[in-house]
């Protein structure tokens, strides 16, 4: 006997009606990077954007703003650090430590 209920039970109801989440990066002047400011939940990009602009950019700090799906974000796993760093301390050419600089360029 079929109560009528053709929904999956193993689907919340409420979690997939919930806005997808979304990253927030910031950049607050021309030339410099972006960065991550916080995440927000909104029903597309468009939205995303706007909210974005009226949460992290209130007082005129940014110049530009990204925001990017949380879920389409790819990241290492910390426990992977030595796979990935590690092997550059081999690399001694990637660090301009044999050379000095001239006096000209000490910003550096």
């Amino acid at each position: 006997m079929s109560t009528g209920n053709s929904q999956n039970p193993k689907v919340d109801p409420k979690a997939a009606q919930e806005w997808p989440l979304w990253e927030v990066f910031v950049r607050s002047k021309a030339g410099l990077d972006h960065k991550h400011c916080g995440s927000l939940h909104a029903p597309d990009a468009a939205g995303a954007i706007q909210l974005a602009r009226e949460v992290y950019t209130r007082r005129q700090e940014g110049t530009s703003v990204w925001v990017v799906q949380s879920k389409d974000i790819v990241a290492s796993d910390p426990s992977d650090k030595d796979m990935y760093f590690d092997p550059m301390e081999d690399k001694v050419y990637r660090h301009p430590t044999f050379y000095e600089l001239p006096a000209s360029v000490d910003h550096m």
